[in-house]
């Protein structure tokens, strides 16, 4: 392995050709069921991670180019199927806000400047109900640790730009974000091995990896739903039962009423007053 490797570097070669089967076999599985209008891939223009997929527009979007008259690796894999339609920055999409159903991000966190921007792009672009799906390089494994041996001298077998993040913080981001996880996988489980020959001995631990450390994989696989929160309607109102008594209503406001001895004082002085404006007339 080269000590300057890049992204692309490591896909032409035999583990990075290992990594892209796995993960081909794994998202084909997982988008031949999500269903809409508008697809689009993030980058990684060596995978068709759209291939199984069956919405009516399906792009392409990278921050790079591949000359596809060249051999992708050892010639395992076929000609990279995806044409990159739109060459942008992954932190600023030419997308309309709403606009997306399914993205597919294939190893772009962990190469990118702002991994955080990038998933609020991807949130802000993505409909409700929309899915995203994340691979990536799992730092808790045998290639992690492999990897960790640069720091001490040692040739990096992964590229050395990549900042490797572990499931747990994806989704730790994810739900932030109010993304809800419901499935993921983890897969290439052989060690660290420069060859296609060791690649193969190692080969039956794919199985063995499988069932008893799964989560130790090298590679991980993550699907994601955008959650809108809101309010919905799930019946009719009803009131509780000391509601639905009927309250008494006040009357209109009336004139209040003198009482009965306050109206006779009145009428008795009104007499008196009367029998001595009388007695004043006729002298």
């Amino acid at each position: 392995m080269q000590s300057n490797l890049s992204f692309s570097d490591f896909l032409a070669s035999p583990p990075g050709q290992y990594v892209l089967r796995w993960e081909q076999q794994q998202l084909d599985r997982a988008v031949v069921d999500i269903f809409g209008y508008h697809a689009i891939q993030l980058g990684a223009p060596e995978l068709d991670t759209l291939a199984e997929n069956r919405m009516p527009l399906r792009l392409g979007v990278s921050d790079r180019l591949i000359d596809e008259s060249e051999p992708t690796g050892n010639g395992s894999l076929p000609p990279p199927q995806p044409r990159v339609a739109v060459v942008t920055r992954f932190e600023e999409l030419p997308f309309a806000t709403q606009s997306i159903d399914l993205v597919v991000m294939p190893h772009i966190l962990e190469f990118a400047q702002e991994p955080h921007q990038v998933l609020r792009e991807v949130d802000r672009v993505l409909l409700p109900e929309g899915q995203v799906i994340i691979t990536g390089f799992n730092p808790a494994s045998l290639w992690g640790m492999r990897q960790m041996l640069a720091r001490a001298g040692a040739r990096p077998y992964l590229p050395r730009d990549g900042q490797f993040i572990s499931l747990p913080r994806i989704k730790d981001w994810l739900k932030l974000l109010s993304f809800e996880a419901n499935r993921g996988c983890f897969g290439c489980y052989a060690p660290w091995a420069g060859s296609d020959r060791w690649l193969a001995r190692w080969s039956f631990m794919e199985k063995a990896g499988d069932r008893w450390w799964p989560v130790l994989g090298s590679v991980y696989m993550l699907t994601a739903v955008k959650r809108v929160r809101g309010m919905r309607v799930i019946g009719p109102a009803r009131k509780r039962k000391e509601e639905r008594r009927v309250a008494l209503t006040p009357s209109p406001a009336a004139t209040p009423r003198a009482p009965a001895t306050l109206s006779r004082r009145i009428i008795e002085h009104g007499d008196a007053a009367n029998d001595a404006a009388s007695d004043a007339a006729h002298g």
